[in-house]
């Protein structure tokens, strides 16, 4: 490919040279995995020598891909990957998915090897079938060999890939279901995983518990909002699982909230009089607004943070801290987010340097639903979001007497977007088309256009 100096390049021809060398590099991909495939060949069982091979640490053969492919001897692998810059266990799995590909999904197949199906794609597939018989795996490669040609993102074609592996093979299907039942938790991430002093906590749970739980956070988060709580949603969703933690407190919260929420209305105004305050007054609502008290939810906790002392010259503010169970934080943060939930005391171990410790315009619901059927994800090109909240009015909302009785907020000037991507179509210089409901056409500032649909996004050609 000509060598080409990048920084001479307009908008337009910047593009044009990056989407070359995107095709170049899909190239190269299916060559090395061809290699791969052609490497495994030439080392075939048979030419091992029987007598040598049964011998303790000799070099033997084993099938690397699934039912149905050639066995490799296993030192192949580290031969090729030294060759590829990777490991040996990565370069087996390269040709394993590569045998399953060529002996096991020939429909797949084809398309990788004339473009059309990335071979990251094709080896997911190649992966999720090999524990299935032939026969099965040939019924998933007729299943998703049609929608691997990039028209559906990486988490959309992985859904639609699980759901037909579990259809090719109901048995095994119940089988890993009845394990990972088996395998349910909850519990804090590892300690040695720390996050600026924050702290996950894992949950594996059937899907309707943890439905369930998502819904109960997400009850105490709005209350919290209701009686004033100003923080957003995703941090009051972590108060509101502190709440949580002490049932008798989140029940007193709950029945607080609803007696005030449901409390009588305003009384009328009291008309003014000689004692009043000049105009009418009114008079203050029934029922006290709900008032956390945390101190009664948090616990005491012993934390032992060690103080250790900076390089000459830095402030006290600057100093650092380890936490025991939790890293290296700073004193500052120490102080301003422990000091409100916990008692402690720091005791400094002064360490020198180098010795420290190392480890109407409102869419109707019916809308909503139907817009959802058809369009289950972002209408925006390659967009991997399902669901997104916002619904976007494909031609925008027009105000004022002009807009009675047109009809704009109806199926077909409907689309689901997330914010980013609205502000692409606002102010992005992003075009978008909605010819039929639920068909999509969008024009990027350069001329570049993408047609989505419920099946994904595709490139349309480009006239010449």
């Amino acid at each position: 490919m000509e060598m080409v100096e990048i920084d001479e390049l307009s908008g337009s021809e910047l593009l044009d040279h990056a989407e070359l060398l995107a095709v170049t590099q899909r190239r190269c991909e299916v060559g090395i995995l061809k290699a791969a495939v052609q490497h495994a060949y030439l080392h075939h069982r048979d030419r091992l020598d029987p007598d040598d091979s049964g011998k303790p640490g000799r070099e033997t053969a084993r099938r690397l891909g699934g039912a149905g492919t050639p066995e490799v001897t296993d030192f192949a692998a580290a031969e090729l990957g030294a060759r590829l810059g990777m490991s040996t266990i990565s370069a087996g799995r390269l040709m394993a998915d590569g045998l399953d590909l060529n002996h096991r999904l020939p429909q797949l197949w084809r398309r990788v090897e004339t473009g059309e199906v990335r071979v990251y794609l094709a080896r997911l597939v190649a992966r999720k079938t090999r524990d299935l018989t032939p026969e099965q795996a040939a019924y998933v490669d007729s299943r998703v060999a049609p929608y691997a040609d990039g028209r559906l993102t990486w988490t959309r074609f992985q859904t639609l890939l699980d759901g037909v592996v579990a259809a090719a093979d109901p048995e095994a299907t119940a089988e890993r279901e009845r394990r990972a039942a088996e395998h349910q938790q909850a519990r804090p991430t590892r300690s040695e995983e720390p996050d600026h002093g924050l702290r996950g906590f894992y949950i594996r749970a059937p899907f309707a518990t943890v439905a369930v739980f998502d819904a109960a956070l997400q009850r105490i988060a709005d209350i919290l909002g209701h009686v004033g709580d100003t923080d957003p949603v995703d941090k009051r969703r972590v108060k509101a699982l502190l709440v949580l933690s002490r049932p008798d407190l989140a029940a007193e919260l709950i029945a607080a909230y609803q007696a005030w929420r449901d409390r009588p209305e305003d009384p009328p105004e009291r008309p003014e009089d000689d004692a009043a305050p000049t105009g009418p007054t009114r008079l203050p609502r029934t029922g006290g607004k709900p008032v956390i008290d945390w101190t009664a939810l948090l616990p005491q906790v012993v934390i032992y943070a060690h103080l250790y002392a900076g390089p000459s010259g830095c402030s006290d503010t600057d100093r650092i801290a380890r936490v025991e169970g939790h890293g290296a934080l700073s004193e500052t943060w120490v102080r301003d987010h422990l000091g409100p939930h916990a008692d402690f005391v720091i005791k400094p171990v002064l360490d020198v340097a180098g010795q420290a410790p190392v480890d109407a315009y409102e869419i109707p619901e019916r809308h909503r639903q139907a817009v959802h059927l058809m369009t289950p994800a972002d209408t925006f090109p390659f967009s991997s979001r399902l669901n997104p909240d916002q619904i976007d009015h494909t031609v925008p909302f027009r105000h004022g007497p002009d807009a009675v009785g047109a009809g704009q907020s109806r199926m077909g000037n409907y689309g689901p977007m997330t914010p980013p991507h609205h502000r692409l179509k606002t102010f992005g210089r992003w075009t978008v088309k909605q010819p039929f409901p639920g068909i999509y056409l969008w024009r990027d500032p350069y001329g570049a256009i993408y047609l989505v649909d419920h099946t994904g996004t595709r490139a349309l050609p480009r006239a010449a």
